[in-house]
């Protein structure tokens, strides 16, 4: 297994339940790949530097997680696809123990 740091963008215009349900889905694709979500750190919503997608404001969020590489190829192919997930950076942290 190895640790790796996700940093996503999702959509500000979702209210907290709908922001609460992109967050699940996307934690449970750790979940039940036999990986760990460690930490999970909420910013909230913050200005972007610039527009993107005529979005001027997102909500990031970053987790830290210990997972094999289904897990991450699957958390990445799902956040691709949801159109409330503006976007995704994955991080390998530290190698496989």
């Amino acid at each position: 297994m190895k640790k790796y740091e996700i940093m996503y963008i999702v959509n500000a215009s979702l209210d907290e339940e709908q922001f609460k349900a992109v967050q699940d889905r996307l934690h449970a694709t750790i979940t039940s790949n036999e990986g760990t979500i460690d930490k999970v750190d909420d910013w909230g919503i913050k200005d972007f530097a610039y527009e993107i997608d005529h979005m001027k404001k997102g909500h990031y969020v970053v987790i830290n997680v210990t997972c094999g590489n289904e897990g991450i190829f699957e958390f990445q192919r799902l956040a691709r696809i949801s159109n409330n997930v503006i976007r995704i950076m994955v991080v390998k942290t530290q190698g496989e123990e």
